[in-house]
């Protein structure tokens, strides 16, 4: 079941009418606090979630998704085209934004793609653990832990930690990154690489300004480091 939240009845009819041709059930909201209520009752597959509604507004709607620790893939949808509204989004937890006005086309495949990478982590079989000294990542059970300390990560964090640390030393561009972990071909902004990765950092490094996993390659992207002892 897909939620689709926004106070806009003519853009929920859209959308729904839209997901329900492909084959999706949907539930609807026309205003935040419904919106939360029902991402944490209902146990939708993915959300659409607006921006700015009623009662509570978008971010603080997928802020509050995350603390109740539901990694439920959410997209925002934003007629706001300024960068720091798409910024303070992932900063929030969301795993994608798409732009108002969208294409129908467009939309759909942004929902396939973070259906497809769901899938793809809930097919992740049990005991596949990686260690990187006092760094472990429990790929089956989605937990982090540093030091014995379980840290909290986003689905996002998660599939681009998961990506690099398995491809240890490699260097990716920010493209690449958008291409392979977020699923498509990536039409939004690079910067989005650039905001997981400084959240990451924030949650995995002891001194963020001083990474000592997550190193960035001048000119070229990003690349994981780190003695693996499995």
């Amino acid at each position: 079941m897909i939620l689709v939240v926004d106070d806009e009845k003519n853009i929920v009819d859209i959308i729904s009418y839209n997901l329900k041709k492909e084959g999706f059930e949907v539930r609807q909201a026309f205003d935040g606090k419904s919106g939360l209520e029902l991402a944490l009752e209902a146990d939708p597959e993915l959300v659409l979630l607006d921006i700015m509604m009623p009662e509570m507004d978008g971010f603080e709607v997928c802020r509050r998704i995350r603390e109740n620790n539901n990694n439920v893939p959410i997209i925002m949808l934003t007629a706001r085209v300024e960068e720091v509204d798409k910024i303070m989004g992932l900063e929030v937890g969301a795993d994608d934004y798409v732009t108002k006005p969208f294409g129908v086309k467009e939309l759909m495949a942004r929902v396939k793609a973070n259906l497809r990478r769901r899938e793809m982590d809930n097919e992740e079989q049990n005991g596949d653990i990686l260690v990187f000294g006092e760094l472990v990542i429990n790929l089956s059970l989605y937990e982090i832990r540093r030091s014995k300390q379980i840290i909290e990560l986003t689905r996002r964090e998660f599939d681009l930690l998961k990506y690099m640390a398995l491809q240890n030393n490699q260097v990716f561009t920010r493209e690449a990154l958008l291409a392979d972990v977020w699923g498509y071909d990536y039409l939004g902004d690079p910067r989005t690489v650039d905001v997981t990765i400084r959240r990451l950092r924030m949650k995995l490094e002891v001194d963020p300004d001083n990474p000592k996993y997550i190193l960035t390659r001048r000119t070229v992207g990003y690349y994981f480091v780190g003695k693996d002892d499995c």
